[in-house]
């Protein structure tokens, strides 16, 4: 199954556009978002076109294709408004034989993992730095952000497919790679 991974999108209508477009592109069979949907955080710029509810218009229309996570900026009102579950602190994915720990990151994260076996992976945006690597005896990776990136990134998202985590922007340039 091809899954298409992103993480804080920050109630920017022109990225979520970007991405859904993107995400019919790739022939994904699911979209997986890591947190950060509607609200910019206090501590972010606006990002480019902010209109949540556009969001909330166009991420219900994929309703049945989207799984989430809490973010830190998630609340009980974006449950309210978005039909489908984003309240979860985080999911358990599988790839192959490795136990994928799919969270926001502002709780799990690499200073503080979550309960992981050798050969996990961890799975999660929130600082808006794309990541793909194996550290230690786990593996570490970060979609980086859709509308607000940093440390000089792109605005990204990931796909994966057949044990292989790609990071692209959205012109389709892939940024990094790593095969789990």
């Amino acid at each position: 199954m091809k899954l298409f991974i992103a993480s804080d999108i920050h109630g920017s209508a022109f990225y979520c556009r970007k991405l859904l477009d993107t995400y019919e592109k790739e022939g994904a069979q699911r979209m997986i978002l890591l947190g950060d949907i509607l609200y910019h955080g206090p501590r972010n710029d606006l990002p480019k076109e902010y209109a949540p509810k556009e969001v909330i218009r166009m991420l219900n229309e994929k309703k049945h294709e989207i799984y989430a996570v809490r973010g830190n900026c998630e609340a009980e009102v974006d449950q309210m408004v978005l039909e489908f579950p984003v309240l979860a602190d985080y999911m358990l994915l599988f790839a192959g034989e490795r136990a994928v720990y799919a969270t926001h990151g502002h709780v799990y994260n690499e200073a503080h993992l979550p309960p992981m076996k050798p050969g996990d992976v961890l799975l999660h945006g929130h600082t808006h730095v794309l990541r793909a690597e194996k550290k230690g005896d786990i593996i570490i990776l970060n979609p980086g952000s859709v509308s607000i990136p940093k440390e000089g990134n792109p605005p990204t998202y990931a796909v994966l497919e057949d044990g292989v985590f790609t990071i692209r922007d959205f012109e389709g340039r892939m940024i990094k790679e790593l095969t789990l």
